[in-house]
């Protein structure tokens, strides 16, 4: 049986392994909070195998900054059909899930200042924008809508359609990518990054609101990619 800390973990090779270990990383645990983008530009890492390590880690309890989420990585490895509604089926290996901890409570009580502003600043625009009450999706994204993916692959589960979470390192933003004219509107947002599914922006300050309110609210109307309307 792999140990639950080991990086010994089914499918993940040794160049991987390698590569963490000449960055001190020995421990699977050792990973909590370090930044995906930066362990997976390593020589001998790929993100199929990172993905594994980082499922593995999210399995502790653990989790990466500006990592995928599950459904991000089925859609980057399967053909994924999305559809309105969940239906309360989801993979066993699959650990984010729905919480009771209130999205209000979780902004306000983020450690960083700014952080914490931004935070609360976000949850009532997405609050006035969506018109639906928000949930706590694991210890940190705040989901809005219902929506269920299945990959060809076999792997399914309930997600929402649009969120956000205050992290240290970033504000970020899931499911935005489907907003109408997405790249055209980024040229006037101001300071952000793009991930698997992910924009990532600094601060509000630094950010155009009102595009930003305009690729929240385009993202909430979107249809559905790849399932029925």
């Amino acid at each position: 049986m792999t140990e639950t800390n080991s990086l010994n973990i089914p499918g993940v090779g040794a160049p991987l392994r390698k590569a963490l270990q000449q960055k001190g990383i020995t421990r699977l645990n050792q990973l909590n909070g370090a930044n995906y983008g930066e362990i997976l530009a390593l020589h001998g890492v790929g993100a199929k195998g990172l993905n594994r390590v980082l499922g593995a880690l999210r399995k502790t309890g653990g989790d990466m900054e500006q990592a995928p989420t599950e459904a991000e990585i089925a859609s980057q490895a399967t053909s994924v059909t999305v559809t309105p509604g969940h239906t309360g089926h989801t993979s066993a290996d699959i650990k984010t899930r729905p919480t009771s901890l209130d999205p209000q409570e979780f902004c306000q009580a983020v450690e960083w200042p700014t952080r914490r502003a931004d935070g609360l600043a976000l949850l009532d625009m997405f609050n006035q924008i969506t018109g639906v009450s928000p949930v706590m999706w694991g210890p940190t994204m705040v989901g809005y809508g219902q929506v269920h993916y299945a990959s060809t692959s076999g792997r399914h589960g309930d997600w929402f359609k649009i969120g956000f979470s205050p992290r240290k390192a970033s504000l970020t933003l899931y499911g935005i990518q489907g907003a109408p004219h997405f790249q055209h509107h980024l040229a006037s947002l101001g300071k952000h990054k793009l991930g698997a599914g992910c924009l990532y922006i600094t601060n509000l300050k630094s950010t155009n609101l009102h595009t930003l309110r305009t690729l929240i609210q385009g993202a909430w109307e979107a249809p559905l990619t790849g399932g029925p309307q």
